[in-house]
């Protein structure tokens, strides 16, 4: 079972950065190049805990819709999504945020399970665990602007 860990300081307070990662509006502006939206649950402001959200977005030029659950928060250092239905066979995403001099150290541990079995194991080390890895920093890159920016 792959784990993907990415960490980013951002020199913003860490309840900027923890309200910005758990904003569905700001998600789909971070996830761009996927075209994803809010398509079903939450769709539009901040996820709590219990909150489902149906992402659509395109992966490999096929449209795939994903339903996560917040099963764990505590404001403003923590929360946990877990997919609920989609094309993994599991996924756990751990939010981190660490106050630390002069901003936040954003701290994401992406660990999931592909389907298929051994032909699921094989594409994680052909492609997918590196596209996987790709998709956590270049968001991780989006909210660092994004909350380097507010105002």
């Amino acid at each position: 079972m792959p784990i993907i860990k990415h960490k980013q300081f951002i020199q913003a307070p860490v309840e900027v950065c923890f309200d910005l990662a758990r904003n569905v509006d700001i998600h789909i502006e971070t996830t761009a190049k996927t075209k994803e939206k809010a398509v079903g649950g939450i769709t539009q402001g901040l996820l709590e805990i219990g909150n489902h959200v149906t992402w659509e977005a395109t992966h490999f030029g096929i449209k795939q819709r994903l339903t996560a659950k917040v099963i764990h928060m505590e404001k403003p250092t923590v929360f946990v999504d877990i997919m609920v239905k989609g094309a993994f066979s599991s996924f756990t995403h751990i939010h981190q945020f660490k106050e630390e001099k002069g901003g936040t150290l954003m701290i994401d541990t992406f660990e999931y399970k592909s389907p298929f079995g051994p032909l699921g194991i094989i594409a994680d080390k052909l492609f997918l665990e590196k596209y996987m890895t790709n998709f956590i920093v270049s968001r991780a890159k989006e909210l660092k602007r994004i909350a380097e920016n507010v105002k």
